[in-house]
């Protein structure tokens, strides 16, 4: 049963889906939002994380600048600090959501196939909703990546980081924690401080960035020139950070130069102030794994110098973008979208080849580079599809005659 219509469904209520919600409701456009405030953040990042993104580059956007980290900071008494606190983030985005989107539908969306009116939207209550356009802004939902050496591992010995979010469950066991970028260090350093043994297994040294080392005598000024004229996202290494923060530009570059611009500025790294809480992690760096196998109630990892057994392994191994595994879109959807490397080809306006559906967040890494990963990236998308959706108000009438056409 049609329980409801609107111009824009968004998919997704974190800070894209929020910041595109803003933005379209402040230029009168009929907008629903479906989802969770916050919900990745909360049930898949660990207790006790906090942002490695600078406080200036944590802002969920609105067009009015009215619900800005700075006034939520004011008005709730928290400290300003350049590595925000996982909690507060979480509370900042829930106070943005009740300020800028009070009308959230909290329901979760299971399906999304073309309908006459644009598209069909399948609800977990059993309803639907018809829109003209959707907007997904998912953020990295089932897109975490397992080696293939770990496929097929029971869950009892094998967790992604996004799994576990109470670091104490692992008190008094000894953990493997693969990978080294900060997701991994972190979730190593939490894990210690839990309590758990905890060895970190990476190919390759730890990066940490910020830390205190070893610098010729120029080494100062230069480092102390380089905070200066940091980027304000603080997305990769100067000067390609300040690349990143144009995603306008590096959308007009070719794949390969933006797929660099990328490798560069996301390449594995830490932030410096963990390197101090990391003492009590063994680091086991210039690490192959060859080969993972249960062993009775632990786990046995073949490595390329030694075979180890541990209680358990977390994969901190990241997150590799499908947009087929988000698990809303319908096939014959999906099977419509162009792609490249499993993310979506999108249009200036974040528009996939389908007319009317739209990605915001990591999906748009592919086309505009690393800054749609973040925070910070918010307000870009958010201004662009805006701008998308305004523009072409009576282009969803001619599509709508258009798909009726075709299914007659």
């Amino acid at each position: 049963m049609v329980i409801d219509s609107c111009e824009v469904a968004i998919i997704g209520a974190g800070p894209y889906g929020l910041a595109a919600a803003a933005h379209l409701q402040a230029a009168k456009v009929p907008t629903r939002v479906f989802g969770d405030t916050m919900a990745f953040w909360r049930r898949n990042m660990p207790n006790g994380m906090q942002l490695r993104s600078p406080w200036r580059a944590s802002h969920i956007a609105d067009p009015e600048r009215a619900h800005s980290l700075d006034i939520f900071a004011v008005d709730n008494g928290v400290e300003h600090v350049e590595s925000l606190s996982l909690a507060d983030f979480v509370r900042y985005g829930e106070w943005f959501q009740h300020r800028a989107v009070p009308n959230l539908d909290r329901r979760m969306v299971t399906s999304v196939s073309l309908g006459p009116r644009g598209f069909h939207l399948e609800l977990n209550d059993g309803c639907t909703v018809e829109a003209s356009r959707v907007a997904v802004a998912m953020g990295l939902t089932n897109q975490a990546y397992t080696p293939t050496e770990f496929v097929g591992l029971p869950d009892s010995l094998v967790s992604h980081s996004s799994q576990v979010v109470n670091p104490a469950d692992f008190h008094g066991r000894h953990v493997a924690v693969i990978g080294r970028g900060q997701s991994a260090c972190e979730s190593a350093v939490l894990l210690n401080e839990a309590g758990a043994e905890v060895d970190l297994i990476c190919r390759g040294g730890v990066r940490w960035l910020g830390a205190d080392t070893a610098r010729p005598w120029y080494g100062d000024l230069v480092w102390s020139l380089r905070q200066v004229l940091h980027a304000p996202s603080a997305i990769g290494p100067f000067p390609y950070n300040w690349a990143v923060d144009m995603p306008g530009v590096l959308y007009r570059l070719p794949p390969r130069l933006r797929d660099r611009f990328a490798g560069i500025s996301l390449r594995a790294a830490a932030s410096g102030w963990l390197k101090q809480r990391a003492n009590g992690v063994r680091i086991n760096a210039g690490r192959t794994i060859n080969a993972a196998r249960a062993s009775g109630d632990r786990i046995e990892l073949a490595l390329d110098n030694a075979t180890a057994e541990f209680d358990h392994v977390i994969l901190a191994t990241g997150y590799r973008v499908d947009i087929g595994k988000l698990g809303v879109l319908a096939p014959e959807l999906l099977a419509q979208i162009k792609a490249r490397d499993k993310y979506p080809i999108l249009s200036l306006g974040f528009e996939t080849s389908i007319s009317g559906l739209h990605f915001l967040g990591s999906p748009a890494v592919g086309s505009f580079g690393p800054l749609l990963r973040f925070v910070a990236g918010s307000g870009f998308a958010a201004r662009r599809l805006t701008q998308t959706v305004v523009a072409n108000k009576r282009r969803p009438t001619r599509q709508r005659a258009m798909r009726a056409a075709m299914q007659s």
